[in-house]
C-alpha cells in the first residue's frame, strides 16, 4: 500500500511556488519535490469513479489500468511504465482503476495545484495537450486491434509493441521484460488465457519465436512477427529479441 502519510499527500498551489525557483520546464518537474511513495504488487492506487484529487508520476515499476464490466469481467486498457503520468483527467473522477503489476514507486501531486500551474504556463499547456493526444491515439490503436485483428495478430502486435517501447529507451537492447501475467495479456487483448498460450505455442512451432529460459521467449523472426501483426515490412531485419514472461495464472 501507499506509504506516505496523508499530511505528506496534501499539496496546494503555494507549495508549487515555494518548491521551484523558476517555472517548471516539463510536467514531470512538478513531481520532483514530492515525497516518494511505495505501492506493493497487486495493490490498487485508485478505483474507477473515485474522486480525482491527485495525479501521479510513475517512477519505478509497472501499473495496469482497467475497467470492470457490468457482468464482472475485467478489461485491461493499458499498462503504464516509469515516466508515465497516471490519473490525468478532465473530469472530477478517475475514468479507470489503476493497480500495481510489480512493486512500484511513485510521486503524487494535487490535481488543483497541477491544473493551476499548467493553466498559467505557456510551456506546460502544450505538453499536457500532447500527452492527451497520445492517449487518444493509443486508444484508437487499441480499438483497431480489438475490432479488426484475430488472436494471432493481437498477440504479435502486443509483442511488437513491447519491443518498440524497449528500443525507444535502448535501441541496442534485445531484452524486453513483461512482468504482467498471461491472464493480464489476455484481458488486454480481449482473449482467454488458453488462446494466448495456444497462440504462443503456434508462433513457437512456426519458428517465429523460441524458448530462451524459463520465462522468456526469443523472437527469431522480427520481420515475420511484424507481418503477422499487420505492420507490413517496417520491422524486417535480422536482429532478434528476448521477451521475458512472468508466471501465469489461469481463469477460475
Amino acid at each position: 500500500m501507499l506509504s506516505a502519510s496523508h499530511a505528506e499527500q496534501a499539496q496546494n498551489y503555494s507549495d508549487v511556488v515555494v518548491a521551484f525557483d523558476k517555472e517548471p520546464a516539463c510536467l514531470q518537474a512538478l513531481f520532483w519535490k514530492q515525497p516518494m511513495e511505495q505501492l506493493d504488487a497487486g495493490r490498487t492506487l485508485f478505483f474507477e469513479g473515485d474522486q480525482a484529487k491527485h495525479l501521479f508520476e510513475l517512477v519505478e515499476g509497472v501499473l495496469r489500468i482497467f475497467k470492470i464490466m457490468a457482468d464482472g469481467r475485467r478489461v485491461i486498457t493499458g499498462f503504464l511504465y516509469p515516466g508515465d503520468l497516471v490519473g490525468v483527467s478532465l473530469r472530477n473522477h478517475y475514468l479507470y482503476s489503476a493497480e500495481a503489476v510489480t512493486p512500484t514507486r511513485l510521486r503524487r501531486f494535487s490535481r488543483k495545484a497541477f491544473e493551476e500551474t499548467v493553466s498559467g504556463s505557456p510551456e506546460l499547456r502544450p505538453q499536457l495537450l500532447a500527452r492527451l493526444c497520445d492517449e487518444m491515439a493509443a486508444a484508437q490503436d487499441q480499438m483497431v486491434l480489438l475490432s479488426c485483428k484475430n488472436a494471432e495478430e493481437r498477440l504479435c502486435s502486443f509483442l511488437l509493441q513491447q519491443l518498440q517501447r524497449k528500443r525507444e529507451q535502448d535501441c541496442s537492447s534485445n531484452v524486453v521484460d513483461l512482468p504482467m501475467t498471461r491472464l493480464d495479456i489476455a484481458d488486454y487483448l480481449g482473449l482467454t488465457i488458453e488462446t494466448v498460450s495456444r497462440t504462443m505455442t503456434k508462433l513457437t512451432n512456426k519458428g517465429i519465436v523460441g524458448p530462451a529460459g524459463r520465462h522468456s521467449v526469443c523472437i527469431i523472426k522480427v520481420g515475420t512477427l511484424a507481418h503477422l501483426a499487420g505492420e507490413g515490412d517496417e520491422y524486417h531485419g535480422s536482429s532478434s529479441s528476448v521477451i521475458s514472461l512472468d508466471n501465469t495464472r489461469r481463469r477460475h
